[in-house]
């Protein structure tokens, strides 16, 4: 099992869909990287050389900001606009939609389970 970036890929994947277990790593910056490094993109992962390994982990963590560092700066970004206190902040500490989703139905992905509403009872006729 190859590791890059201090994550395992998986051996029997092709590299471009391999790489994009790695967290900062999309299809487009995959098949990037396969192209720089000349590495065919229908190439497994178990048959790559030692050496393309070491090349692929280097152009990586030369060129690409993926893993740790990124999760950190995305991390920086949410709490600086959480302290400023403007509208997309309060929306992540409040826990709802950032980018203008309804929330009156659906969003229950960012507002958690539905909480019953206690002496509401349906009245029937």
């Amino acid at each position: 099992m190859a590791r890059i970036a201090g994550v395992n890929i998986p051996t029997n994947k092709r590299v471009a869909i391999s790489l994009r277990y790695i967290y900062g790593i999309g299809p487009q910056n995959a098949v990037e990287i396969c192209e720089k490094l000349s590495i065919p993109l229908e190439r497994r992962v178990n048959q790559l050389t030692d050496e393309e390994i070491l090349r692929i982990r280097e152009l990586i963590d030369r060129d690409y900001r993926v893993e740790g560092d990124l999760r950190r700066e995305v991390a920086m970004n949410i709490k600086r606009l959480m302290d400023m206190a403007c509208y997309r902040g309060l929306r992540h500490r409040r826990g709802l939609p950032v980018r203008g989703q309804r929330t009156h139905t659906n969003a229950r992905t960012r507002k958690g389970k539905a909480v019953a509403i206690a002496g509401k009872k349906k009245v029937t006729k």
